[in-house]
């Protein structure tokens, strides 16, 4: 087709490079441009220890060190089989964009050298990238093509693993034999079609019979899994009990568990902590700090513990569904609060814990699916011997502004690491915290 644009030419949004500072080395044979906007913004997100200082130091020292030759006009190659990398001043403003957006905000500086490069290259294919979806309709209003940063994108939400199987029609002798001593079978007695990934949870039934079972891919066995209680908490459905289990076995070094609000994620990885803490040096539950509204923390009243408390207190609140189990004077109720005013049991913000050293910790991350792909990871290779991380979330309620439900580290995390044989994931999707909460949790 004449006209055809066929080489692409992408440009990069910040929030872009403040997500993986190793993008530039994901567009294949293709040339990538810097805003030089881009580049005054990274410059005020050098200072700090949050995630997004570190990607703004990484990508800066990497474009540094290709700069042997200017970076303006034609650009230096980034790699092998890559393309080149081009600092772009967007000049004077174009009419459209004038027209359209009265203010020259640094998103609009962008948008302004994308249009540029849309009316230069009339040949090439631009492509503006940008985790921010209002920048992105701005940008296909005026006609440009722009697209999500997806490098690192979990395809397809709708068959993600949930670590559970049901296996119906079983011959009523398997049933039996799974509450016979040695409480296992053999997974080819079961004929599956799809082979069983280690640490899956099944539901084994014929007629009223039934078990609850776990493929133990170590001795190539399905075991059997009873409903056991943790800290006063016993699970009230199949998959509460199979959650319970990953977080109990000590083979099982990194267990997630999903689900939509209610369902008992971040109450069953706290009772199993503390029925496990003897074999802990502390138990570490954290949660990022994602303001509402995507207002700075700063705009509350208060010292930083004020401003921090409201965060963390949906910890406290499972914390105290747990303690509250028995009377103020029961050694098990003051036992909780020793471990917290010994800091034998920690509550804080992520950003607050993401220092320390992760040596024979029982670590509860909750709201996981406000963490980037590349946050997740910082944790879990931080983890040193006799450590357990566990990891809490619903993947589709998000409060951060620039991951959805295919880019969090919660999804990512499951996608990446289902199959190998120190992991379990458990989705959970029966509401127990009260008919009411299920009702709106499903219907609102």
């Amino acid at each position: 087709m004449a006209g055809a644009r066929k080489q692409k030419m992408f440009v990069l949004d910040t929030n872009v490079i403040l997500h993986d500072s190793k993008c530039m080395y994901q567009f294949e044979e293709h040339d990538i441009v810097i805003p030089i906007t881009v580049l005054e913004e990274l410059d005020g997100f050098k200072k700090g220890n949050e995630s997004i200082n570190f990607h703004a130091r990484e990508f800066l020292r990497a474009v540094d060190g290709l700069a042997q030759q200017p970076l303006f006009g034609k650009g230096v190659k980034i790699g092998k089989d890559l393309g080149n990398i081009i600092v772009k001043v967007g000049g004077e403003y174009q009419d459209d964009l004038r027209v359209a957006f009265e203010t020259r905000t640094p998103d609009h500086e962008i948008l302004n050298v994308a249009y540029q490069l849309w009316r230069q290259f009339p040949r090439r294919e631009i492509i503006m990238v940008s985790k921010d979806v209002n920048l992105r309709m701005k940008a296909k209003a005026l006609g440009l093509t722009a697209q999500d940063y997806r490098n690192d994108h979990v395809k397809d939400i709708a068959s993600m693993y949930t670590g559970i199987r049901l296996k119906e029609h079983v011959e009523e002798p398997l049933v039996d034999r799974m509450y016979e001593r040695p409480f296992s079978i053999s997974p080819g007695d079961l004929a599956f079609e799809e082979p069983l990934v280690p640490n899956e949870y099944l539901i084994i039934r014929n007629g009223k019979k039934s078990a609850l079972a776990t493929y133990d891919s170590d001795h190539a066995v399905v075991r059997r899994v009873d409903k056991l209680s943790a800290y006063g908490i016993t699970p009230r459905n199949a998959e509460q009990a199979f959650a319970l289990n990953a977080l109990t076995n000590p083979d099982v070094k990194l267990v997630s568990i999903s689900g939509k609000a209610g369902t008992g994620k971040t109450l069953l990885a706290l009772a199993a902590a503390l029925e496990h803490k003897k074999e802990y040096r502390q138990i570490f539950m954290a949660r990022p700090v994602v303001p509402l509204s995507n207002k700075d923390i700063g705009y509350l009243p208060g010292d930083i513990q004020s401003k921090l408390d409201p965060y963390m207190q949906p910890l406290y609140d499972n914390l105290g569904v747990i303690q509250n189990q028995w009377s103020s004077t029961d050694a098990r109720h003051k036992r909780i609060r020793e471990m917290l005013d010994d800091e034998k049991l920690v509550i804080a913000p992520l950003a607050y814990i993401r220092g320390r050293s992760l040596v024979n910790i029982y670590f509860i991350v909750d709201e996981a699916q406000n963490l980037t792909p590349h946050e997740v990871k910082t944790i879990i290779t931080r983890a040193g011997d006799g450590t357990k991380l566990v990891f809490t979330g619903d993947i589709f309620q998000i409060d951060h502004p620039y991951l959805n439900s295919h880019s969090n580290g919660l999804s990512y995390l499951i996608d990446k690491m289902h199959g190998q044989s120190i992991y379990a994931h458990v989705n959970l999707t029966k509401g127990e915290r009260s008919q009411l909460a299920e009702l709106a949790s499903n219907l609102l």
